[in-house]
């Protein structure tokens, strides 16, 4: 029999391997700023891989499942939703950060954190808790988000949150996109730009959900294909789809096509960082946070072409009559159970009633915080069994 023991190699630590296998600029886990409550590090887990396991498990992860992107869940099964999108958003983050040599384990931490704190019914739902928290401090969804990983969660003995390390948590507070702004907070140094692997996350989302709404409204309709073709980056690719399989259906086609834009997006984010990085010769993590600008950006030509693809988005889906209804029934129902709850603070749950004082300040984040962790499905119901005579209560 062979002598499997005399195969056994040496094994270098994981502080060891990172140095060899990742790039200069990259975020190290044994460099990390660590974490508010001090813990022992795992035998056989970087810090970054246990932040990346507390997110999953969080119960603020698992409501993402019903939580809406762009279409309330009831709308269809095969629609994103908060969670399928998170998903995706890790998945590309991770194939980005692999392309460049950075912390796959960081980028995918922060990818997975980055929507935890989005109430239901997507954006329309976070609009209408920043009007009814306008003169309580707002609503921000990165700053709720980071509520949730340093308070809200309650699943360790000794501290509340989930006392992520610092590295995640900035990556959480200066998440940046098209709907999304940094939030200003002094102990995540506002005046720095947030490391590659947090950079390459806020791409990631960037790409994954222009493109996958393109598929979503596709499926359900609100989108025109024709229309679409006026779109300059869809109209190239869906053309050298055709070529290649003339002959296929559109639900084969219009999916290839998204897989190629896809492709063809992380690709010219990829090579332009890089050119960045030679160009200015960045060499380490520090270099990347005092360029204070963002690092990871499409070329001048993609970005202009995603701009178009945006601005389609935003008239045909984001305005179409459909959602638009969908966000004034949303509206109507987060502000009726905002009223009701500060008016009757019995009719919330034992162990959040308890935190109510009334007449207090403090009243509104509470309630704030319970609306905000509903799933849609769950502020559906409420709504039901609270303003509906014949629904159980």
């Amino acid at each position: 029999m062979r002598d499997t023991k005399s195969l056994t190699l040496p094994r270098p630590g994981f502080a060891e391997l990172e140095e060899i296998i990742l790039a200069p600029y990259a975020s190290k886990s044994a460099q990390t700023r660590g974490r508010r409550h001090k813990e022992a590090e795992h035998p056989f887990r970087t810090a970054f891989q246990r932040d990346r396991d507390r997110v999953i498990h969080s119960n603020a992860f698992r409501r993402l499942e019903y939580k809406t992107q762009v279409f309330v869940y009831h709308e269809g099964d095969h629609y994103r939703t908060r969670l399928t999108h998170t998903i995706e958003v890790a998945q590309i983050s991770r194939t980005i950060a692999r392309a460049l040599g950075l912390n796959e384990d960081l980028s995918e931490a922060i990818a997975l954190a980055h929507d935890l704190g989005h109430p239901p019914f997507g954006h329309s739902g976070e609009t209408t808790l920043n009007e009814l928290m306008s003169k309580h401090g707002g609503f921000e969804h990165n700053s709720h988000s980071l509520r949730i990983v340093e308070e809200l969660e309650t699943r360790y003995a000794g501290f509340n949150g989930l006392n992520l390390t610092w590295e995640v948590r900035e990556g959480i507070v200066k998440h940046k996109s098209e709907h999304d702004s940094p939030v200003d907070n002094a102990e995540y140094e506002p005046g720095l730009a947030p490391g590659l692997e947090a950079q390459a996350a806020d791409m990631a989302d960037e790409i994954a959900y222009n493109n996958h709404d393109i598929d979503d409204g596709l499926s359900s309709g609100m989108l025109d294909p024709d229309a679409l073709y006026e779109v300059d980056i869809w109209r190239e690719n869906a053309d050298a789809i055709k070529s290649a399989h003339p002959g296929a259906d559109f639900k084969l086609m219009r999916h290839q096509t998204i897989v190629r834009i896809i492709n063809a997006q992380v690709t010219d984010l990829v090579d332009g960082v890089r050119k960045t990085l030679e160009e200015e010769g960045i060499k380490t993590a520090l270099d990347v946070r005092k360029r204070k600008k963002p690092l990871a950006r499409f070329s001048p030509q993609m970005e202009a072409k995603n701009k178009r693809l945006k601005r389609f988005l935003m008239e045909n889906l984001y305005r179409h009559h459909r959602v638009i209804r969908m966000a004034d029934k949303a509206d109507r129902i987060l502000k009726e159970l905002f009223k009701a709850y500060l008016r009757a603070p019995k009719l919330l749950p034992p162990h959040v009633s308890t935190l109510i004082v009334k007449g207090q300040a403090g009243d509104y984040r509470v309630v704030c915080d319970y609306i905000a962790g509903m799933t849609d499905r769950f502020a559906l119901d409420e709504y039901k069994k609270l303003f509906d005579p014949y629904e159980r209560v």
